[in-house]
């Protein structure tokens, strides 16, 4: 961050008005609205760039098109699922290009990008800070726009790019136009649909999959990652992230405009993938667990319907996740027997717990976890002292801590009491 603020000072000179002053130009604004595709907007005397670019539904990106990614007329109806109770309607996507990474007073958005869905067509429109003194007018144009949103879309913006924004109209004494708008922040929703070593590529489109691919956990789920794993787009000559503010810089410093042409690409580029891996999650869940690709894919679907409180679709992801493949099929297990307990559904809860037991990879704390309910299940609903004991035997098998070790001889002690005087020898029950 400190070498960023030496840049910026290097670049820019206080006047009395307590404003910045940038240095002169090398070229003229209008070589670089033309090198940039936009055109002049004016306001409060001071003017700055704005780049519009429409894609009609036949434009691909990858192996999808807009027309894949459109909702329909009505909207996604779980889209609430994604973000909060409230989201919905008109969607405004909105990812930033910033004077740096660590946020705070001193970092500027000095490209903010905005997009939507227009009828049949995605419209992109980027609002460029090409004069810092230019910024008060370049928000109330940003508000403008937002203010037709009824939910604004982003990836990693509930960290990054709503609270730098918010601090910039907090800096210039203005109202953010995002404090009362649901978001959907799709970095969430991404982890857990998408993140993991069994999570592929749906290579035909939405609803059509058939060519899978793996992509390495390691990669995580940055947007550019998954723009390439789930929407087959492969970016050539794409800027890196951590150049992004020096070429801003440059542009400042020279007036040259000329590498900030992939800058604006790069901001379009993650704009259209934020859309269309939406548009993916959204219809995910209108479709339902026969929908999901891969084991992954089925789990994580499974946690947003759980966390809607929608149980059936939930325990159905749940089980598609436990058949499809071993990655998660732990997890999946462990899912549907606590929210079968949940619902009260005790004898189902206790089957799936025994599945649990039963593979081999099961983690330690998993099957702690399931001997210790199976004993209390058989012990106070079953009524099965000599099942119950069996299973406590086993919980004291698994590492665990001081306090649960000392429960599990509780319940120990407590069951030999009720199975009379010597306790009888435990048969292998496994």
């Amino acid at each position: 961050m400190s070498v960023l603020a030496d840049r910026l000072r290097s670049i820019v000179r206080p006047v009395r008005s307590g404003g910045f002053e940038e240095n002169p130009p090398a070229e003229t604004g209008d070589s670089a609205a033309e090198l940039l595709g936009g055109e002049w907007r004016n306001g409060r005397d001071q003017r700055f760039l704005v780049v519009d670019r429409t894609y009609t539904p036949g434009h691909r990106h990858g192996s999808m098109s807009v027309a894949d990614g459109l909702p329909p007329q009505e909207g996604w109806p779980r889209l609430s699922l994604l973000g909060g109770s409230s989201c919905g309607g008109k969607l405004l996507f909105v990812d930033l290009e910033t004077t740096g990474l660590a946020g705070g007073a001193g970092t500027y958005a000095f490209l903010v990008g905005c997009a939507w869905f227009d009828g049949g067509r995605f419209r992109v429109r980027q609002f460029f800070l090409s004069s810092f003194a230019a910024e008060r007018a370049l928000l109330e144009a940003v508000s403008d726009v937002a203010a037709a949103a009824a939910t604004v879309v982003t990836y990693n913006g509930k960290t990054f790019d709503l609270p730098l924004i918010e601090t910039r109209y907090a800096l210039n004494r203005m109202q953010t136009p995002f404090a009362e708008v649901p978001h959907v922040d799709m970095l969430h929703p991404a982890r857990r649909l998408w993140r993991g070593p069994d999570a592929h590529r749906d290579g035909e489109g939405f609803r059509n999959a058939s060519t899978l691919g793996d992509f390495e956990a390691a990669s995580g789920c940055r947007l550019s990652t998954l723009e390439t794993s789930l929407l087959g787009h492969e970016r050539e000559g794409d800027v890196p992230g951590f150049e992004i503010p020096a070429r801003y810089f440059r542009y400042v410093h020279t007036g040259d405009a000329r590498p900030l042409g992939a800058v604006l690409e790069h901001n379009r580029l993650d704009l259209l993938s934020l859309a269309f891996l939406t548009a993916r999650a959204a219809q995910l869940l209108d479709d339902g667990a026969a929908a999901a690709v891969t084991a992954r894919e089925a789990f994580g679907l499974g946690r947003l319907y759980e966390r809607g409180s929608m149980t059936r679709e939930a325990l159905a992801c749940f089980a598609r996740a436990a058949d499809m493949g071993t990655m998660v099929r732990a997890d999946a297990l462990r899912a549907s027997a606590v929210l079968l307990r949940r619902m009260r559904r005790y004898d189902d809860a206790a089957e799936a717990w025994q599945r649990l037991l039963e593979l081999r990879d099961s983690p330690p704390g998993f099957v702690r976890e399931a001997t210790e309910a199976l004993a209390v299940h058989h012990e106070h609903r079953l009524r099965n002292p000599l099942l119950a004991r069996r299973f406590a035997l086993r919980s004291l098998q698994v590492d665990t801590t001081a306090s649960r070790r000392h429960a599990a001889e509780h319940r120990l002690a407590r069951l030999d009491r009720k199975l009379g005087s010597r306790p009888p020898v435990a048969s292998p029950l496994f």
